[in-house]
């Protein structure tokens, strides 16, 4: 099996990333936090851009609000719509319908 590459600051996002439950979502802002570098979410999305064909669920990470921001990395039109819907998350006109209810927050849980 070879070895996931990339920068430790992408090899931290990434590794958090999977630690998110199937069904739920966090924020970009969530992951910098917890990752220790708050105020860098900009730079999350950035490491996520290089994810998708590294076995994360990047699907599961949507802005503050619940919008779907990174859509456009993913492939196709609608993918990271639907890859959410596959795990019960309704999602309209491109946000989070219900956030509070599929919100995972990672102090809480780990």
């Amino acid at each position: 099996m070879s070895k996931i590459q990339g920068s430790a600051f992408q090899l931290k996002v990434w590794n958090y990333l999977k630690k998110i439950p199937k069904g739920k979502v966090c924020t970009y802002g969530d992951i910098a936090e917890y990752i220790g570098t708050k105020g860098s979410a900009r730079t999350v999305g950035y490491a996520m851009n290089n994810s998708h064909s590294k076995d994360v669920p990047a699907h599961r990470v949507v802005n503050r609000k619940g919008l779907l921001t990174g859509k456009h990395h993913f492939d196709g039109t609608n993918l990271m719509q639907q890859l959410l819907e596959s795990e019960g998350i309704e999602v309209i006109e491109n946000q989070i319908q219900n956030l509070d209810s599929v919100y995972w927050d990672p102090t809480k849980e780990l």
